[in-house]
């Protein structure tokens, strides 16, 4: 699974209930009626995966409409009906002129359509991670991610300076925590003095319920994956070693056996379960990604008290890294449509990427953080501790861990039940090794059967 806004599975209520009751917008949304638009300038049609921000495209389109003339139209494709309701309106004359694009398996099914894009202004504009991230074969890049996430070991500052103060702390300061090595020592003691600390264990617990797996198969697996490419100096392999998956085991083993719950039992806990241990001050360490925000505030964690690390695991040179990055969310644009509607459809998307205002609904009505050079003040980025935290990693020098493609869900399911198995003590670890690195040459290679195409590699140290 790629992730997301989300196209991971870490979706709050209060945006379930959003995608929920925006399920009966898959019909057109007009953005502007026709006697306030000029023709000759071209139309802008746009295909929407993104049912929890349809009202915020909506005005954008409006008030381009207004300040240019141009015709904007949105079209939002339900929950599960995207792709059904993409190849449907590709077909016709009058197809989307631009459209989103999540995940490599989208990539595949629709690069016939795809415009290359490099060359372009509006391509300049995306930062270095950004260019990074798009989707790229033989030099031409076709997509523009316009969201940026991230993910990493959430911790509750207050909780941890009182630990600091404590006479059996093993560090003095958060500022310690730089390697997997203090993360063990300090969440051990934790656990160890829990009840003087007021808390019912060091780490939230490793919910492997299908509604949480997400964080060990879709996350936490990436980062062995990060740096076993960084070793092969590739970007995609169709074979992997799984290197690095010791280290996975060493974190995934601190977090079972430092928790509130007995490993036996982890299984039965939800995405909602673990979330509400980290929200209601029950524990000090909470592995997630930013959008989990939205679900902590309010509770026990006052936002000046959320502070985020890399996933530390133990592998050589992650010192000098920051949370892991997912650049899933994309924009691309018809190479079919006729050159007035591509202009038409470059301009509306740089004037969502330049304009002051459409920046703040990006950033702050939609809550994106954007890859562009045009995001960079502060003003520009979402209003949630746990993204500037995140952030803060980069503008210190360190270096984000890319969220390479995954092969698809099968493989994600197949060592998450390999993973619950070890966790109850019903399964070894070997069988956890093999459907990691066995599953993942085997639906690679299914991949290329169904989809004709896999990511393309390029050298690590290009990137």
């Amino acid at each position: 699974m790629n992730t997301p806004i989300r196209t991971t599975q870490g979706r709050t209520l209060k945006t379930i209930v959003a995608v929920l009751s925006a399920l009966a917008l898959t019909t057109s949304l007009a953005a502007c009626s026709s006697d306030s638009t000029d023709s000759s300038k071209g139309h802008v049609y746009f295909m929407n995966n993104k049912p929890e921000v349809v009202d915020q495209y909506k005005q954008l389109a409006d008030m381009y409409t207004k300040e240019t003339g141009v015709k904007v139209d949105i079209q939002t494709g339900a929950s599960g009906t995207y792709d059904a309701t993409m190849t449907s309106e590709l077909a016709k004359s009058n197809a989307p002129t631009m459209f989103n694009v999540s995940g490599f398996d989208q990539f595949a099914k629709y690069q016939k359509y795809v415009e290359p894009l490099q060359d372009t202004e509006l391509f300049k504009l995306l930062n270095d991670e950004g260019k990074a991230n798009s989707y790229t074969i033989d030099g031409k890049s076709y997509t523009l991610p316009y969201a940026a996430e991230w993910y990493g070991i959430i911790y509750n500052k207050k909780i941890l300076n009182t630990y600091c103060s404590k006479d059996y702390a093993v560090i003095h300061s958060a500022d310690e925590l730089t390697n997997f090595q203090t993360l063990s020592k300090v969440a051990k003691s934790m656990q160890e003095h829990k009840d003087d600390l007021g808390i019912e264990g060091a780490f939230a617990t490793p919910g492997l319920d299908a509604s949480d797996t997400y964080r060990f198969t879709a996350h936490m697996s990436r980062i062995p994956l990060y740096f076993e490419y960084k070793d092969m100096n590739t970007t995609f392999s169709k074979t992997i070693k799984g290197t690095y998956l010791q280290n996975y085991k060493d974190l995934f083993d601190l977090e079972l056996h430092n928790s509130p719950t007995e490993p036996s039992m982890v299984s039965s806990k939800s995405y909602d379960d673990v979330t509400a241990e980290f929200a209601l001050g029950k524990v000090a360490f909470y592995p997630n990604g930013v959008w989990s925000y939205s679900q902590i505030k309010g509770n026990e964690v006052a936002d000046e008290d959320l502070g985020m690390l890399p996933y530390y695991m133990g592998i050589t040179g992650e010192e000098e890294t920051g949370p892991a990055g997912v650049y899933d969310a994309s924009w691309a644009v018809n190479k079919n449509a006729s050159k007035q509607d591509k202009q038409a459809t470059l301009d509306f998307i740089k004037w969502m990427v330049t304009n002051n205002d459409a920046k703040k609904i990006l950033s702050q009505d939609m809550g994106f953080s954007v890859p562009f050079t045009t995001f960079n003040d502060k003003a520009y980025q979402p209003k949630n501790p746990l993204t500037t935290a995140a952030r803060a990693y980069i503008e210190a020098g360190k270096t984000s861990v890319r969220s390479f493609t995954l092969p698809d869900q099968q493989w994600q399911d197949d060592f998450s039940a390999a993973l619950i198995e070890y966790a109850q003590g019903t399964g070894s670890w070997d069988t956890f090794t093999k459907a990691f690195v066995n599953g993942w040459s085997t639906e690679w290679n299914n991949n290329e059967q169904v989809l004709g195409s896999v990511p393309q590699a390029t050298a690590f140290d290009k990137q």
